[in-house]
Formats: structure tokens, sequence, C-alpha cells
């Protein structure tokens, strides 16, 4: 396979690695949840952050659970003012750091690859076996972005480049061409080929009152509507051309250089069976029947979108402005609604987990929410936006979505960024609920060393069970007071770490901690991390523990 080599491509290839694990902070006042109720790391998440941070935050939670991942990077057309904003450990990329990419920047290529290779390694964590990735984007990343995904994904998982329409009207005053599509890059993390037990395969597209119309009945076929399709293949074989007489007596034979479509002894059986169409005086061109009964699961999708079907960023900016009035928003070019609910169509189940990491607007969101109503599905979303304006847009636009807008002339919620009385349009409520995350402190070894920034119990329980094991954590499993905080089919994992320096000061894993962790009729092994022990291996090995040290032992399995 040929490699992509840009810029900083050998010290970005591994930082996902170094990235530090951070906690995820809830934030009630900014989330929509049920009354009686409290946000959590479970429900649908609108996370404000830097996405590679958080992106990396999640693992212990959500690796391999993500079944649909949409992103809309920057394009990097050099007018976007999006800026590398990566702490990696180089001169030149230092050098790099905050300065906004413009069209003049002659490395603008090399760091848009920079920023996008360790967010696709860590989004593929995120994914399930049969998890798939859809990703806009245009012609000046195109070509690279497909490299990259190559290398990232593996070129057997690519799947395919959508084109979508994205306007209507043509630009008349487009120097060469005027641009009317973006693209759709497609890889599955696993792809299933037919042959598989597992990995990706696409849902069919649920067909409309308009196509089902085509289907008739004018022979009153018990079977019931059907539509007549071409019984000639242009695949030639020798033994599938022949000729064929028509209740008319008329004989036709297939168009020059095809065959029809099965040998001449299934084609009796066929017409004995009614499936066969000569027209209503039967002096036709045989057709082969397809009954909508065959057919009544989905269509086949098609590699071309058009904005009659999914919509474009006219309809995406209409939409916004239906929620949000007249005011000015960041978004030159949004996605449509439709557009997002054709990919949750065709890449999820009704509890899928869907996945966006440049939110936006968070239109990603409202499809789920959207699509949810329309079907009876419980999919969950996670959003992460490191903008400011996650809460006043992104998570302005679920909240107003959920609740609906009722008034026109009401007042907006405190986190609006807009004015009372403006005149909004009247939207039914699609219902859901969402937790607002802040992006936490990092989980730092030094500062657990000195008692600084301490994570809470269940932070640091999410980190070791994550990076000792690979493994997500169960939440509902974890007893604090035993220091039990999950299982693998290796071990039972215990954690004896309270946020609090004194505690970690004078906690030991000694002979009456072994013997409560011993307890139990579990024959495997106990894993656990502590900030000290004061017993022998012989001891150890006696109660089946293996001994972790708080916080060195954390990445030594």
């Amino acid at each position: 396979m040929s490699q992509l080599n840009f810029k900083g491509k050998q010290f970005v290839q591994n930082y996902h690695f170094a990235v530090p694990f951070h906690t995820l902070e809830t934030v009630a006042g900014k989330s929509v949840f049920p009354k009686g109720g409290k946000p959590s790391l479970d429900d649908n998440l609108i996370i404000h952050g830097d996405n590679l941070k958080a992106l990396k935050a999640l693992l212990p939670k959500y690796a391999g659970q993500v079944k649909c991942i949409y992103i809309d990077p920057p394009y990097n057309t050099g007018n976007e003012k999006w800026a590398y904003n990566d702490n990696v450990n180089s001169p030149m990329m230092k050098e790099w750091l905050h300065k906004v990419v413009d069209s003049e920047d002659l490395t603008r290529h090399d760091k848009w690859l920079c920023m996008m290779m360790p967010r696709l390694k860590l989004l593929r964590e995120l994914l399930r076996e049969d998890g798939v990735i859809f990703i806009s984007i245009d012609d000046n990343e195109q070509h690279h972005l497909r490299m990259l995904m190559d290398e990232v994904f593996g070129e057997e998982n690519f799947v395919a480049n959508i084109v979508w329409q994205k306007k209507y009207s043509p630009q008349s005053d487009s120097k060469y061409f005027s641009d009317m599509h973006d693209f759709l890059l497609v890889y599955a993390k696993k792809k299933n080929d037919g042959t598989e037990t597992s990995g990706w395969i696409r849902n069919l597209i649920s067909r409309t009152d308009e196509q089902n119309a085509r289907y008739k009945n004018p022979d009153n076929d018990p079977r019931g509507p059907w539509k007549a399709a071409d019984f000639s293949v242009k695949t030639y074989s020798e033994a599938y051309d022949y000729a064929v007489t028509t209740p008319s007596g008329r004989v036709v034979n297939p168009p020059n250089g095809r065959a029809w479509a099965t040998s001449e002894k299934n084609f009796t059986e066929w017409v004995k069976d009614n499936r066969i169409w000569f027209g209503q005086e039967g002096k036709n061109v045989p057709a082969v029947k397809i009954f909508l009964s065959e057919v009544q699961d989905g269509t086949v999708p098609l590699s071309l979108w058009l904005r009659e079907e999914v919509g474009d960023n006219e309809e995406a900016r209409k939409e916004i402005k239906d929620i949000f009035t007249e005011a000015d928003l960041p978004f030159n070019t949004p996605k449509p609604v439709r557009l997002i609910k054709r990919i949750l169509q065709l890449a999820t189940d009704k509890n899928s987990i869907i996945l966006d990491s440049f939110a936006g607007s968070g239109t990603t969101a409202h499809a789920v929410l959207k699509l949810n109503k329309e079907d009876g599905g419980n999919r969950k979303f996670i959003l992460v936006e490191m903008e400011e304006y996650a809460d006043t847009i992104t998570a302005e636009r679920v909240r107003r979505v959920i609740k609906g807008i009722h008034n026109p002339l009401a007042s907006q919620t405190r986190h609006s960024p807009f004015e009372k009385g403006e005149k909004r349009k009247e939207i039914a409520g699609l219902g859901g609920a969402f937790s607002y995350v802040e992006l936490g402190g990092a989980i730092d070894t030094g500062d657990i060393l000195s008692g600084k920034n301490l994570p809470s119990f269940i932070d640091m329980a999410r980190y070791v069970f994550y990076t000792a094991t690979g493994k997500n954590i169960d939440e509902k499993k974890i007893k604090e007071a035993s220091g039990f905080v999950g299982e693998t089919e290796e071990y039972d994992v215990y954690l004896l770490y309270k946020a609090d320096l004194n505690y970690l000061k004078t906690t030991a894993l000694d002979l009456e901690k072994a013997k409560q962790i011993a307890k139990g009729k579990s024959k495997k092994c106990r894993l656990v991390f502590a900030p000290a022990k004061y017993l022998d291996q012989e001891a150890l090995d006696e109660f089946r523990i293996d001994f972790a040290q708080l916080p060195f032992g954390v990445y030594r399995r």
C-alpha cells in the first residue's frame, strides 16, 4: 500500500498515546433531564472541550461501543480561520500552535493532516467492530483524506465516496466550474463482505410512497403489485442466448451483445409461474416481474445523494434560522438534518450510539432526536465541540428542539446569545434529554503524587480499569466501599483510593484488606491498585493477588 507523507507525520503517528486522560464533568444547569433526574455520562452527551482530549477521555467508557461516527472537520479552504492546537513535542509544530491557517500558508495541508491523524486513530478505537464512519469533505483535502483513511482504517475497509449535491443554483461567476457537491467518505472499522459473521453491513433505505406507487397489477396477479424489469443482461452467455416466442407468435432474441437473465429451461418455468410479462397484447419483448412484496424491506443506497432526497446547504441554513431567528451564526455551510438522518438510517439500529466530534451547530443531535421520534428508537448521541458556542449554539439548539419553540415572543433561556422578544417559528418539541459536560483536568501521575487535582474515585476507576485492561468499565458494578471496580475474563479488579492525600499516604494493601478481597467464590486472579502494599510475594500468591502500585503500576499491563 502506498504511504502518504507529510511534515510532522513522525510526531503525530503515535501522539494519541501521549495525550493524557482527562475527567468529564457534568454541568446540571446546562443539561436537560427529567424532573427528579440528574446528569450522567450514560445520557446523550454534549461535551465542551478540545476534541482530541475529549475523545481520549471517552475511551474508558465508550471504547468499542460507538456504532456510527459522523464528522464534518474543517475543509481547509484557507478561509475557515482554524488553527493547529495540538501541543506536540516538536519545535517545528510548536511554531504552528494557535496560528490561523489561511490560503497563503504553504504548510496548510501538512497541518490539517497532523490535526486529523490522531483524532482518526482515537475515533477508530471508539467504533464497534461493526461500526462505520462518515466524513464530510470537499476537493481541498478529499484526496489526502482518502489516503490517510487507507492508512488508519485499512484500504480494504473503504466503503464508498458519496457525492452529495449541496447546492441548487449554479454560480455564474465561477472561474472554471460551478462547485455543486461535497463528498461523504465512508469507511467501516471492519467491512462485512458477506462471508464474515462480524463487521459492518449497511441497512437498506426505506421505500417511499412514490416508489411503491410505481408497482401496478394490470393482470390481477394474486401475489400483488409488481413492476416489469429488463429480462436481458449485459454479461453475455451463449447458453442464455436463445429465441423466445411470445404468446402472439412473435419471435424475439436478446439485444446484440446481451443474453437473457436465465436458462431456457428456467424461462419456461417462469412463464408457467406467470413471472414473465409480454405486455397486455402478449407481443412485447419478455420482461420479468418484480413484486412489491419482494422489495418491501427497502432499496440499495446510491453513491449520488441529490438535494431533493437529503437536503442542501440552503435547507440547513433555513433550519437554523427557524430555531435561532435571523441572528448571525458562525456557520457558512451547515449540514441539513435530512442528510444526517439518511446516514443514521443506513448505519444504525434503534439502540445505536452516534458520535460527532466536530459538532458545530448540533445537526447530528437534531437528526438523532428526530429519527428517534419517527421510529420509536432509543439512539444516543455524543457531541464534542471545542468552541465557546458549545453552550450558546450547539447545546442551545438541542435544548430548543427537545422542548420545542411554542411562543414566538417568549424570552430566550439564560444561555442564549439572542434577544428577548425575537420572533421565532413555532416548532414542536422532539423530546429527549442530554447531559452537558465540560472537559475536566488531566489525570496526571505527578498530581496524584503531590495530592493536587486528585480525580474522584469513579474517574480514577475508569482510568485504571481501561488503561490496565483495555476494557470498558460497567459503572453499575462498582462497589466503592470494597474497592471492586470491575472484572475481565482474567481478573477481578480492585482500587484502594480516595481523592485525599492523607488517605493515599496512609493506605496500603495489608493482610486484612487482602483477606477481604479474597473472600467470595470467584476463581479469578485479583488485580489490586493501591498506593502501597505490606505483603510479600508469597502472601500475594496465596490470595491470588496481582498488585499494581498507584500511580506507577497503571501502565505496566
